[in-house]
């Protein structure tokens, strides 16, 4: 016979020496001296090497449930005694009461207060970090040593506890380096580390408001301390501005004194400088040559003025008489001879007037008349000329006291630009002056408003307090039921964690392959059948089958019985063997049904305490689909070309718990079982049950990977092999892959398969 899968090649030295070694030792045999019934040790099952042990990744739920019932005393006694102890433990504990006060911080101040130049600008809200910093003003320690010296903590054996004497369990944690020795701390640290143990000040969130909580075992000193200290911060604050306005008045003290003499020396430079330089100040700040230069200034611009006046009247009463037209200037109109002789001239130019209604143009008085008015407009005519006279007079005066200024201007100018040089450096020095003098003026106002604010009994604060202090009736510390609980529960959970982690660590950790061997009883259920030695027969060589030696009569009498036996003791090898076969291969040379037949029986054997399938890789035999409860159901065939799903494939036994997967419907194409995804399909099925066994009937087309890979082997011969070439094949199956293989004596036959429901029926 011949296993198609032997040829994917292993180790053909090995191969080649095991077929030579069962060569010498059957010719050894032939030699020896024949013996009348000889006895041959009958073995139902081989002795299975210890194989590594293998971990699984499973985890029964199931087991895990069994085990917590089964160990509940070890976690109902731990959570009973955790809740007596801490029951017991939060009644011994001195309760302690806690209280609080709020403050509010609004950088609140009297607008009267502020300075002058602060009094219109508004005030800036405070932030996060200035709330932030003054809850670290609320737990300064100079705070603390005030409200512990007010109220007398420090004589209280709750914040001195060596006032009423350290336990011996205290000093012992001590000396271990638990905890700190009172004993090496200072009164003040001590009370000063009770204090802040008991104390917790905060901000509220997305507020300015800090609250405030002290907690003792005397619920009147909590609240009272609680209020102390808000009223200690507030004092606190007080103190901090007044003692901010004193150090303010005592340094501007001492700057203005030096500023009073630096102000002093100041303006002595500039009026001894100023009297050096002649640079005498006169009306409106000027100096004497400015102011001088100044009124010349004006001077020659008034005699200008006057000069362009009188030759413009000049040249009007010029002109006037020259044209011949009457003089009607304003100097001449004015002039007290010019009325007259025009009154005069009035009076003639009546009378002639008069006389010419009644005399003639030649008479004598008309003449007379005439004569008199033309000596009177000669008269007028040269008033006029010396009026004019007089007017160009004036103007050659006015000229002259122009070219007079002129000149005394220019000397000022030449004067004033001398001393340019001088008036630079005064007025360097009335600048400096000036500046003292206005840092003096200063300081003298900020000293003013400090001294006022240090004499002020009680400064304005940052905050005020918006809720004081009561005292509590209920303990804040311990939180009873919290306490019971939460230890009740952890020790609950700690005692089965321990459980469940011991019992996931006994199902996950490594099962050794069990090493066992056939039993008297089953030796003598083997009712002496030939010897099951399990031969290898050599791959690519048919091998030599012998012929059997006759059974005796009452051999072949119970051999019903011995197949059964032999089965159920395999299926016990394997069940003991655990993670070492999960995965067995079922293959023989035994005609029709028979490998079939024996994967069935050996599979429910091992369904009965274990979950088991049967994956059908021969396809040669309807005995698969007949025990399933769905005939028709799909294979891997279908499951290869995409056509179903993995769960569509599994089916189970009519008769046991066995899940079968058949190789696929009728007519399927054999290749598709030689495609790499089967092995991936095998894969999951060993992660998924504790035993597969592959049914591979003759193996001739499948591929070797696929059968050999961590399986072992159970080998379903024809009954005509002989012992030599069960012994060959065993050792060639080896060989190619397998673990362990087993020799099964005779294959299950059809008409033995009828007891098969009463071996399942357990």
């Amino acid at each position: 016979m011949r296993l198609a899968f032997w040829r994917a090649g292993k180790d053909k030295a090995v191969v080649e020496r095991a077929v030579s070694k069962s060569k010498a030792e059957a010719k050894k045999a032939e030699s020896a001296p024949k013996v009348e019934a000889p006895k041959v040790e009958a073995k139902s099952a081989p002795v299975v090497a210890k194989q590594p042990a293998v971990e699984s990744g499973d985890i029964d739920l199931h087991a895990l449930g069994a085990a917590l019932a089964r160990k509940r005393g070890w976690i109902i006694v731990p959570t009973v005694l955790a809740l007596v102890a801490s029951i017991a433990a939060v009644n011994l504990v001195t309760p302690r009461y806690k209280s609080e006060s709020r403050i509010l911080i609004d950088g609140r101040e009297n607008v009267f207060l502020r300075p002058n130049s602060d009094r219109a600008e508004e005030r800036q809200a405070l932030d996060a970090e200035a709330v932030t910093s003054q809850v670290q003003l609320v737990l300064s320690r100079d705070l603390a040593r005030e409200i512990i010296k007010k109220n007398k903590l420090a004589e209280r054996p709750e914040f001195d506890p060596v006032l009423q004497g350290i336990s011996p369990l205290k000093s012992l944690a001590a000396l271990v380096g638990i905890g700190r020795d009172p004993f090496s701390m200072t009164p003040e640290e001590r009370v000063l580390d009770a204090y802040y143990e008991r104390l917790q000040a905060y901000a509220v969130d997305k507020s300015r408001v800090i609250v405030v909580e002290f907690q003792s075992a005397d619920p009147d000193l909590a609240a009272r301390v609680a209020n102390s200290i808000a009223d200690g911060y507030l004092v606190l604050q007080q103190n901090a501005r007044q003692d901010q306005a004193r150090n303010a008045s005592q340094w501007l003290a001492g700057e203005i004194e030096n500023l009073r003499k630096k102000v002093s020396d100041a303006e002595a430079r500039v009026e001894d400088f100023r009297s050096k330089s002649s640079l005498f100040v006169g009306t409106n700040n000027t100096t004497l040559s400015n102011q001088q230069m100044g009124e010349v200034n004006t001077q020659l611009n008034n005699a200008r003025s006057m000069k362009a006046d009188a030759e413009s009247k000049a040249r009007l009463i010029k002109e006037m008489l020259q044209s011949g037209k009457p003089i009607e200037a304003s100097e001449v109109v004015n002039s007290e001879l010019m009325r007259r002789l025009s009154e005069q001239r009035v009076t003639l130019r009546a009378q002639l007037a008069e006389q010419s209604s009644t005399l003639l143009g030649n008479h004598p008085r008309i003449k007379e008349l005439k004569a008199q008015l033309g000596d009177l407009d000669n008269q007028i005519r040269d008033e006029a000329a010396k009026i004019s006279r007089s007017l160009e007079n004036d103007a050659r005066i006015a000229s002259g006291r122009v070219d007079g200024l002129t000149a005394s201007l220019e000397q000022l100018k030449k004067q004033a630009t001398s001393t340019n040089g001088q008036d630079v450096q005064l007025r360097a020095l009335e600048r400096e002056a000036k500046a003292q003098r206005d840092l003096l003026e200063t300081y003298l106002a900020k000293y003013r408003e400090a001294n006022t604010r240090e004499t002020i009994d009680t400064a304005p604060t940052d905050g005020r307090i918006i809720s004081r202090a009561i005292v509590s009736n209920t303990p804040a510390y311990p939180k009873k039921l919290p306490i019971v609980l939460i230890a009740t529960i952890a020790t609950l959970l700690l005692s089965s964690g321990v459980v469940v982690t011991g019992e996931l660590l006994r199902q996950t950790a490594p099962r050794a392959a069990a090493v066992f061997a056939p039993a008297p009883a089953q030796i003598q259920a083997a009712v002496r059948q030939e010897p099951l030695v399990q031969p290898v027969v050599e791959p690519f060589v048919e091998p030599v089958i012998e012929e059997p030696a006759p059974l005796q009569p009452e051999m072949t009498a119970g051999a019903g019985v011995a197949e059964f036996a032999e089965i159920e003791h395999l299926a016990g090898s394997l069940r003991a063997a655990g993670a070492a076969a999960k995965k067995v291969t079922v293959l023989g040379t035994a005609p029709g049904e028979a490998v079939t037949l024996s994967a069935l029986t050996l599979a429910r054997h091992l369904a009965r305490d274990a979950r088991v399938v049967v994956v059908d890789l021969a396809a040669s035999s309807p005995t698969i689909a007949a025990v399933s409860v769905d005939a028709s159901a799909p294979g891997l065939a279908e499951l290869m070309q995409g056509e179903v799903s993995f769960a569509q494939v599994i089916t189970r036994d009519k008769l046991s718990r066995l899940h079968l997967v058949m190789a696929g419907r009728p007519g399927f194409d054999r290749s598709l079982l030689q495609s790499p995804r089967v092995g991936l399909a095998i894969d999951a099925l060993l992660r998924a049950y504790d035993h597969v066994l592959l049914d591979a009937g003759g193996a001739s087309d499948l591929p070797a990977e696929l059968l050999t890979a961590n399986a072992r082997a159970v080998v379903v011969p024809d009954a005509s092999m002989g012992p030599d070439a069960r012994t060959l094949m065993c050792e060639q199956l080896k060989a190619v892959g397998f673990s362990e293989v087993t020799m099964l004596s005779k294959p299950v036959q059809a008409s033995d398969a009828v007891d098969t429901p009463r071996v399942v029926a357990a």
